[in-house]
């Protein structure tokens, strides 16, 4: 019995430890010299961490035993624990990983022509409330610390390290609404981003929001070159309250008032998602409307035909459609593509593998 809570006790302040990975390089400067260590040790730590990808501090050989044991003591290293890993037959790979305690997220690996991308997920399930989404079912449970979004790049990285490969270019496209969690999501792209971390650069990382008004002027003012993308879905504001209640609080006229902003800004362009449903937003009437509505801003349109959701009651656009719909745009001079579909033949959909095997978190 007192092995038992000795144990508990144990567990429960490894849970209570940050991850070693959400702090960037400055972070951990000041940390090291707050705890009499050399600052120039953090550089070390960051080749450990992003470029050598140890999965102990032990390993981190150059650096004093003291140090070490004093990083086990703080920090948690590993902090993704692999359930299922599903691999599609166009190699796009959907993991679900288990966190710390006990609640569970996904991330998934694309492979394109031009390398290979990431989604990752920034919340344990979400709040926005979306009608077609899995994220949300069961709601929010908590927001992810900037460590246990880096761990899923660290940990596909490590994946792809048996091959020889490494990670491209990232979407934060995941489970949950990233300026829901703006802070740590932030200290993420700041992390990934770093030359002495994973050094993804910034035009290869793309942030995506459903539209929290508010967050997006302030990502406009830090003046990233971060790719910044909106979910729209709907090309007015009844059809899109209908799809996503967000809408109700951020009306979309503000909303597009937020993004001609964004681009006056940073004089990048932005990207419209807008995923297909099966006689919902899908009609020529819909196409029409949407040009209208985005006409003369900086944007790309990225059409997406949707992935069948059991939980939900929308059905896939045909194709042919789906090629009436983008004909439109273009003969408005929108800039527009059809995504590629990726794992169709596995748990594809945003959440839909945490659905299926995690029901106790999205009831």
């Amino acid at each position: 019995m007192e092995q038992t809570i000795a144990t508990e006790k144990n567990t429960v302040q490894e849970m209570k430890k940050p991850s070693i990975y959400s702090l960037q390089l400055h972070e951990l400067k000041e940390w090291l010299q707050t705890h009499n260590e050399k600052a120039f040790r953090a550089e070390q730590i960051f080749d450990w961490l992003y470029k050598k990808r140890v999965s102990d501090f032990a390993e981190m050989s150059n650096l004093s035993k003291t140090l070490r044991e004093k990083l086990k003591e703080h920090f948690t290293l590993t902090t993704l624990k692999t359930i299922i890993k599903q691999t599609s037959l166009d190699g796009t790979i959907k993991f679900l990983f288990e966190l710390s305690d006990g609640f569970s997220i996904e991330t998934v690996l694309m492979r394109h022509n031009y390398g290979n991308s990431v989604c990752v997920t920034t919340q344990v399930g979400c709040r926005i409330g979306c009608t077609f989404c899995a994220s949300t079912l069961g709601g929010l449970k908590r927001n992810l610390e900037a460590g246990e979004i880096v761990a899923q790049v660290v940990k596909v990285q490590q994946a792809l390290d048996e091959t020889g490969e490494r990670v491209s270019s990232i979407v934060i496209m995941g489970i949950g609404e990233p300026f829901d969690n703006y802070d740590q999501m932030l200290s993420f792209l700041k992390i990934v981003n770093h030359e002495k971390g994973l050094n993804i650069g910034a035009r290869h990382i793309t942030v995506s929001t459903s539209g929290i008004i508010p967050k997006i002027y302030q990502f406009a003012d830090e003046n990233m070159q971060i790719n910044f993308a909106i979910s729209l879905h709907a090309p007015n504001s009844e059809l899109r309250s209908r799809l996503m209640p967000i809408n109700r609080a951020y009306k979309l006229p503000d909303l597009m008032k937020a993004v001609r902003y964004y681009i006056e800004k940073t004089g990048r362009r932005v990207s419209f998602e807008y995923g297909l449903f099966g006689g919902v937003n899908d009609q020529a009437e819909h196409a029409e409307e949407l040009a209208n509505l985005i006409k003369g801003i900086k944007c790309h349109v990225n059409l997406i035909p949707v992935n069948y959701v059991p939980e939900r009651n929308y059905v896939r656009t045909p194709r042919n459609q789906i090629f009436k719909f983008e004909k439109i745009l273009k003969e408005h001079g929108i800039n527009v593509t059809i995504r590629r579909e990726h794992g169709h033949d596995i748990d594809a959909a945003c959440g839909q593998l945490r659905a299926k095997e995690r029901k106790e978190e999205t009831r």
